[in-house]
């Protein structure tokens, strides 16, 4: 999965958003800088990619992007089902998007100096461009791989599955809402969640 879900699988917790944020860029043993809560969240993200990673239904889907993205095919997914997640939003959560993205960047930037250097970069160009919104449309999904694409070392072109999502999507969705369900469902109840 990538962000706009692993902070939606995070619930109310704020440290718990912010540990699953950061989580990719936390190596080692670097998880005990943070707070019992923030590490729970960096916790949750390890779990929930490895849950993602073995699922049969993303496994399957990510067979559509192989023969072009080779490996690489994961990455896309999981931006894929930030897209779908998007354009579920009203399924999954009570609030409107823009405002649950709204109060992730403004706890997120209220605690900036606690954002790993790395990361900075990353977290002050998705609020500014506001890729987390951008997930929401298909156009916004095409500049995200397209901007993915210009940050990788290797020659990807990301956005070059596009036609596959636009062709694919209809059939992709509820598989997708099967899969996101259950994940829910494995992220409320995993023990890394306990208060």
């Amino acid at each position: 999965m990538n962000f706009l879900a692993h902070i939606y699988l995070s619930g109310n917790n704020n440290d718990l958003r912010f540990g699953n944020f950061i989580a990719d860029s936390i190596r080692g043993k670097q998880y005990q800088d943070f707070s019992p809560s923030v590490q729970k969240g960096i916790f949750l993200h390890r779990e929930i990619d490895t849950f993602t990673d073995q699922h049969p239904i993303f496994r399957q889907q990510c067979k559509l992007f192989f023969p072009e993205h080779g490996h690489y095919a994961r990455v896309i997914m999981d931006v894929v089902y930030d897209h779908f997640l998007a354009l579920n939003w009203e399924q999954y959560h009570p609030d409107p998007l823009e405002d649950f993205i709204a109060t992730f960047y403004k706890n997120t930037a209220a605690r900036s100096e606690d954002i790993p250097i790395k990361m900075l970069p990353l977290f002050n160009s998705m609020q500014q461009q506001n890729w987390l919104l951008q997930y929401a449309s298909i156009n916004g999904l095409e500049n995200i791989l397209r901007q993915m694409t210009k940050r990788t070392s290797f020659p990807a072109q990301f956005d070059r599955a596009i036609p596959i999502i636009a062709k694919k999507k209809e059939e992709m969705l509820p598989l997708f809402n099967e899969f996101f369900k259950e994940l829910c469902l494995f992220s409320k109840n995993h023990s890394l969640l306990g208060e």
